[in-house]
């Protein structure tokens, strides 16, 4: 996207799949006639796997990036280290009027270090979020990014106390509501309904299942669940007992699919009716999502996403770093418990699952309200 050197220009930064969903209302506003902005978009390649990065930008209608810093896999260290360094020139090359982060990823912590550094200002969306676990890589990179940031942008009203309590000063926060919803909403007529995504699926029982929507969706990637050998093969115990009531779909992570293999539980999740799929796009998950019975799951975007849609979800942490799902939505923390699972399912198929209701400001309009904030931001740092 090339840019007016009389619009202030925000250079915005992507790293991984939970970013995608958050980039894509972003870059549609900021490039809106009228918009009063200019906007680049830096993709640090933090997501490694190229077909399925090139799946989500075709899907989200997200511009090619101007730049591909080309990082890769890595250890966490390696991998903040690789994005700063690389980061740092395209920085210098297209002196922005300011950065642009979104999410808790490697990419968001490492880039908005860089452009503190050089005194170029911050802007971070989703800020305020926390789970109150500094076990979580993603908890670090969050309140890191939060106090290097100049501008902070909130999806539910409980994150301006968690800023407060660490020191914020209000005048740099806003509560705009939730980017992913935004891009839920503008996709949600393209979903692609799960019968087609599971065409030719074997098995009669699960067959069945996915055409009444009477089928879970299972998600699983956090290193705290799939790393230890003891815990996962705990998990898809109980996951395999529930899906003799219910049959579950099972997009698997790579890094989940290779833990599996590594603790040797392939036979045990045979056991179970539990469909194996490979990553799937935006679309195809959406549909999953919106036509389950159920979801359970340990990612975050997920939790979101299953209360705009009304679906009931369950989550396998310890913590949320999204309480509004909880309080307003759909969803149930559960941790690791094989007991807590098994009742929380149970309620879920007894038809006694959370009804939620949709959180303020979660109406797809929060893009806007992000670019109308940041040129205001622009134009009195201008003045000044």
């Amino acid at each position: 996207m090339q840019h007016s050197t009389h619009l202030p220009h925000i250079l915005c930064v992507v790293g991984a799949r939970p970013n995608f969903m958050k980039i894509a209302p972003i870059m549609r506003a900021f490039s809106a006639p009228g918009s009063g902005l200019s906007a680049s978009l830096v993709h640090t390649g933090q997501h490694y796997d190229a077909a399925m990065k090139h799946a989500f930008f075709e899907q989200l209608h997200i511009p090619e990036p101007d730049v591909d810093l080309e990082v890769g896999s890595g250890s966490h260290a390696e991998q903040t280290a690789q994005i700063m360094q690389r980061f740092e020139p395209v920085l210098d090359e297209r002196k922005p009027t300011a950065v642009l982060v979104v999410g808790d990823v490697n990419s968001t912590i490492a880039c908005a270090l860089v452009a503190v550094k050089k005194q170029v200002p911050v802007m971070h969306v989703e800020a305020g979020l926390r789970s109150g676990d500094r076990s979580m890589p993603e908890e670090i990179n969050r309140i890191l990014t939060d106090q290097l940031s100049d501008l902070l942008f909130t999806t539910e009203a409980g994150a301006a106390a968690n800023l407060q309590r660490e020191g914020i000063g209000s005048d740099k926060v806003f509560f705009v509501g939730n980017v992913m919803i935004d891009t839920l909403r503008y996709n949600l007529a393209s979903a692609v309904p799960a019968r087609i995504t599971l065409e030719g699926v074997e098995g009669a029982q699960l067959e069945r299942a996915v055409m009444a929507d009477n089928y879970g969706l299972l998600t699983l990637h956090r290193p705290s669940n799939v790393d230890d050998p003891v815990v996962l093969k705990r998990l898809l115990s109980v996951l395999v007992e529930t899906s003799r009531q219910t049959p579950l779909v099972f997009p698997v992570h790579p890094r989940t699919r290779a833990r599996i293999a590594a603790a040797d539980l392939d036979a045990l999740l045979a056991k179970g009716n539990i469909l194996l799929l490979p990553p799937q796009g935006y679309l195809e998950m959406l549909g999953l999502m919106r036509d389950a019975r159920l979801v359970l799951t340990d990612s975050g975007g997920i939790q979101e996403e299953t209360t705009a849609l009304g679906v009931p979800c369950i989550t396998l942490r310890e913590s949320t770093e999204r309480p509004i799902t909880v309080e307003q939505g759909t969803n149930t923390v559960v941790g690791t418990d094989p007991a807590a699972i098994r009742r929380a399912c149970e309620e879920i198929i007894s038809g006694r699952g959370k009804a939620g209701r949709q959180p303020e400001l979660w109406d797809g309009a929060a893009a806007q309200r992000i670019a109308a904030v940041i040129l205001d931001w622009c134009r009195g740092a201008r003045a000044a």
